[in-house]
């Protein structure tokens, strides 16, 4: 996987911060890296991606790690920065 692109989806994810105050109460959160990458391994490349299958994608992702209840339009901002990341590559 490659690391510039795990980079930019962390940047996102930090710069986002759907965890809030609570980011502070999860020890080994690493500026979101985990999830990055999980975001990442889910997203098929070689399949035509939407831009709204991202965006479910990061709710449901973000929801089922840190037991959240983001909605769609919670994640739509962050999903686009992810979404054109992905395709720039």
């Amino acid at each position: 996987m490659d690391e510039e692109m795990i980079q930019e989806v962390m940047n996102v994810l930090t710069e986002w911060n759907p965890l809030g105050d609570k980011a502070s109460d999860v020890p080994d959160l690493d500026n979101y890296r985990t999830e990055a990458i999980d975001i990442l391994l889910q997203i098929d490349f070689e399949d035509a991606n939407t831009e709204t299958r991202v965006i479910t994608l990061v709710k449901n992702l973000l929801n089922q790690a840190f037991d959240l209840t983001l909605t769609k339009e919670d994640c739509i901002a962050a999903g686009k920065k992810i979404y054109k990341i992905v395709k720039s590559k």
